[in-house]
């Protein structure tokens, strides 16, 4: 059993430390698997999750665990084999129903702490089920496609273009496409700046299909991180997340995006494209699907009530 104290994120240190812990503690296989180094880069420079993010240490001060609340109420957590037997998961959830609290101080509506894991992570399905979480139908599909086998040319619709983005001075209207896409206000000018910003971004890779009069129609933001890859010995690149605002869908875009994006990081020295996806999203499925990506893994949801401060649990 390894006795650890906690203590506040305290800045860069502090995320060098927690990848280097990530990567001790998960297989190479499991490295792209949220959070990821690119995740954790992205989730960590934003002050608001920096604020609900600790760090569990040893009496030596040697980090041996991690846990957020992201922007969607989503707590990640990661700790070492030693800290994990003596139940340091169950002060990290503790921790995150804690912050869930405080959010809602400040909220009329109830919020859930949710968590995801693989579907075959029977050891982080049960301390979450051991912890009042509670399964959702919902899946997240991790979806691969080898970059070996040929690659159709995109086909774009008429009347529509692809370029790169241009710069952060597209960000409103990049968040403004993404939340019509999703119907949600889930992404903010400050989360997609923290996209933009981390040390790997590249804008070439950053696809954006414009339609008539130059709207933003479509976007697919193709990523690679050469750290992980470094650490895995594979050559992998992302080309999510895709977004097809709703007048412009059912028009192939989605489709031609994908295609670009998969050349794009063949000629990068990329063997293979990685994609992630709801399994309520049938139709990027579908679009995903027809540019030959494959599930590879799912993983699945949990949530937890928690009770407003005062009230019973």
């Amino acid at each position: 059993m390894v006795v650890s104290t906690s203590r506040p994120y305290a800045g860069g240190e502090d995320l060098q430390s927690m990848i280097e812990l990530l990567i001790a503690v998960r297989p190479a296989e499991r490295i792209a698997d949220c959070p990821s180094i690119m995740d954790l880069q992205e989730a960590l420079s934003i002050p608001a999750t920096q604020a609900k993010t600790r760090l569990w240490v040893d009496a030596t001060g040697q980090l041996v665990g991690f846990a957020f609340v992201d922007a969607y109420n989503n707590l990640r957590f990661e700790a070492t084999p030693q800290a994990s037997s003596g139940d340091v998961e169950s002060v990290m959830i503790a921790w995150g129903a804690e912050c869930i609290q405080r959010a809602m101080q400040e909220s009329a509506e109830s919020i859930t702490l949710d968590a995801s894991c693989r579907e075959d992570d029977t050891k982080r399905i049960a301390v979450l089920e051991r912890h009042g979480f509670v399964m959702q139908e919902t899946r997240s599909l991790h979806m691969v496609r080898p970059l070996n086998e040929p690659i159709p040319a995109p086909r774009v619709p008429a009347g529509f273009s692809i370029r790169h983005v241009d710069g952060e001075h597209e960000v409103e209207a990049l968040v403004a496409l993404h939340r019509a896409a999703s119907g949600t206000e889930n992404l903010t000018v400050e989360e997609r700046l923290a996209w933009m910003r981390v040390p790997e971004y590249d804008p070439e890779l950053d696809l954006l299909a414009l339609g008539p009069d130059g709207i933003f129609a479509a976007y697919c933001m193709c990523s690679i991180s050469q750290e992980e890859n470094a650490r895995t010995g594979r050559n992998e690149g992302y080309t999510d997340p895709v977004a097809t605002h709703p007048g412009f869908q059912r028009h192939g875009l989605a489709r031609a995006l994908l295609l670009t994006g998969l050349r794009l990081l063949k000629q990068r020295g990329m063997e293979t494209a990685v994609l992630g996806t709801s399994s309520e999203n049938v139709a990027m499925q579908q679009a995903a699907r027809a540019v030959g990506f494959r599930v590879q893994s799912t993983a699945l949801w949990f949530e937890k009530r928690v009770p407003r401060s005062g009230e019973a649990g």
